[in-house]
């Protein structure tokens, strides 16, 4: 099977609305990711290559830049799912007493 970053990126959101447990849509344009879910229309597409990052995210018209598939997540799933926070990890070394 040789499927293209589009395809491959399309299954990818397709599985986490799955795993959120969130109704919607994904499918694939001439040049972009769509995820349909409720009253939200996403659109994802490689950004262009003077910018700063790997995609353009639009959510409902606003469109901002991610720098990476976790970032695309983490954009949609907050865009989708009005209780989920994002939250950091954060890493502490124990210190001797």
């Amino acid at each position: 099977m040789n499927e293209t970053p589009k395809d491959t990126l399309r299954e990818l959101l397709a599985q986490s609305l799955v795993a959120w447990r969130l109704a919607g849509e994904v499918e694939c344009d001439h040049s972009a990711v769509l995820v349909r879910a409720g009253a939200h229309l996403i659109r994802i597409e490689p950004a262009p290559p003077e910018l700063p990052f790997r995609w353009m995210v639009t959510v409902d018209g606003r469109r901002r830049g991610a720098i990476s598939l976790v970032a695309v997540l983490r954009q949609v799933r907050s865009a989708l799912d009005p209780g989920y926070a994002a939250k950091s990890a954060r890493v502490v070394v124990p210190v001797p007493s």
